[in-house]
């Protein structure tokens, strides 16, 4: 493994007198190297980046991939509900795709490996050995400058928005795909897109994750770009079907439908993220109502030193009101970014009120420097706490305490080059009234490292 990494890091130096540098999107799909096309000297790195199959300049190659390697070490993991003291493990993930175009038709494959070592007992999204991480077929029935409209079949990720709902689940060490269908229309305003999908189902081993039957997702998502005074739109419709779902006052079968929309703007000195969210559906008999509010806002201070960033973020997120009633109110965050609160992901977005202020800094043109304060309650005292994944981590009968605690997170991120991104966070919990009662109680901390390479 230190080989291949030698071999990526000898490419990246390659590229280092390359005509443009080279721009890695967060779907590693959306990469875009076809401007490599009318360099007659590509070194190594580029002549991978964009391999000609014919004549015809719609058919060509490329492949990529990415290493990324974690070290975590904790104290009082699950606030000392797990362990109790110190402990560090690694995490590492590799990814490495083939891009194939053949005019309108195009082929994406890309293997996933995600490891973890001295971890205790590492999940599915810590710990799976190799599987085929997308295989999709596009074919492209417009495809010009103005505009574009595909089908896509086959393995894929996807996401939408700010992540809230549906998400690659980036921070986490094994990011998420789905077995499904897809069909995707989009202009210099607006696009729209209409899928069917199973997520996948991740299981330890090679080349064992197989179709899930007992989970589905479907739904349409539609942005609008330069709307007067709002910026852009989101208007979007998801359901959700699962054999089995399990929250505290409910468990069975779950049929979920969820309809929102977002505002949003990211140019500027001011930013912002709004969204709205409504959930309805049932789990067994129980009738759902659940929804959501979030606000994200920013302002940037362009022409101070260091360029000070300074947010504040609020979510409203609601829980069941009533474990003896015919509703069930617990909002279900679908296949959200994992680590929604900090690399390690303690708590997730449901059955919450969180106030996030923080500040960031550009300390150099490379080194960013960030700090983020939260604070956690309960929205129904009637409700338990959950994980990113819904995992009912404590249950809220007889528990009449509403705060959770507060969490401190500081990190520090440096971009040696397009290719090498180096960080470091760490994060004090300080464990709430609710988390004592229900649990050790214990504060929990942090500290992570990072290396990411892309290629």
């Amino acid at each position: 493994m230190k080989n291949i990494f030698a071999l990526l890091l000898l490419l990246g130096i390659f590229s280092a007198n390359a005509q443009q540098k080279p721009v890695f999107q967060k779907l590693r799909y959306d990469d875009d190297f076809t401007y490599l096309k009318a360099d007659s000297a590509k070194n190594l790195y580029e002549k991978i980046k964009y391999i000609p199959l014919a004549k015809n300049e719609k058919f060509y190659a490329s492949i990529g991939g990415e290493i990324r390697e974690q070290y975590f070490y904790t104290v009082n993991d699950k606030w000392g509900d797990e362990t109790n003291g110190g402990d560090g493990y690694l995490l590492s993930r590799y990814l490495l795709n083939a891009d194939v175009h053949f005019g309108r038709f195009r082929t994406f494959v890309e293997l996933q490996s995600s490891l973890a070592s001295s971890k205790i007992d590492p999940s599915p999204v810590d710990k799976n050995e190799l599987d085929f991480h997308q295989a999709f077929l596009d074919i492209d029935f417009i495809q010009n400058k103005d505009q574009q409209l595909t089908f896509r079949v086959g393995r894929q990720e996807i996401a939408y928005g700010s992540q809230r709902l549906v998400s690659v689940r980036e921070r986490p060490n094994n990011r998420i795909s789905f077995d499904g269908m897809k069909l995707f229309f989009k202009n210099k305003n607006w696009q729209t897109d209409a899928f069917y999908t199973h997520p996948i189902a991740n299981v330890p081993g090679i080349f064992n994750d197989d179709f899930n039957e007992n989970a589905k997702l479907w739904g349409s998502y539609t942005v609008i770009h330069k709307v007067p005074f709002l910026q852009n739109i989101d208007l979007y419709y998801l359901g959700l079907w699962k054999k089995r779902a399990v929250f505290d006052n409910a468990v069975g079968e779950e049929t979920r439908h969820s309809a929102g929309t977002r505002i949003w703007k990211t140019k500027g000195s001011w930013k912002y993220d709004f969204e709205a969210l409504y959930q309805f559906g049932k789990i067994n008999s129980q009738n759902i109502s659940a929804w959501t509010l979030s606000s994200n806002t920013s302002y940037t201070f362009e022409t101070v030193k260091f360029n000070p960033e300074i947010g504040l973020k609020t979510e409203f997120i609601s829980g069941d009101k009533n474990n003896n009633d015919n509703k069930l109110q617990t909002f279900n965050p679908l296949y959200p970014k994992g680590a929604y609160f900090g690399l390690v992901g303690l708590i997730g977005p449901s059955n919450l009120i969180d106030i996030h202020p923080s500040l960031a800094l550009d300390l150099t043109e490379k080194l960013g420097f960030g700090i983020d304060y939260d604070i956690f309650w309960r929205s129904s005292i009637h409700d338990g706490l959950y994980a990113p994944n819904m995992q009912l981590l404590y249950s809220g009968d007889n528990i009449i305490e509403r705060f959770i605690g507060t969490q401190l997170i500081a990190n520090f991120d440096y971009n040696v080059n397009s290719f090498l991104t180096l960080s470091a966070e760490g994060a004090w919990f300080n464990a709430g009234a609710f988390l004592k009662e229900a649990g050790s109680g214990k504060d929990y901390f942090y500290s992570a490292l990072t290396a990411q390479f892309k290629f």
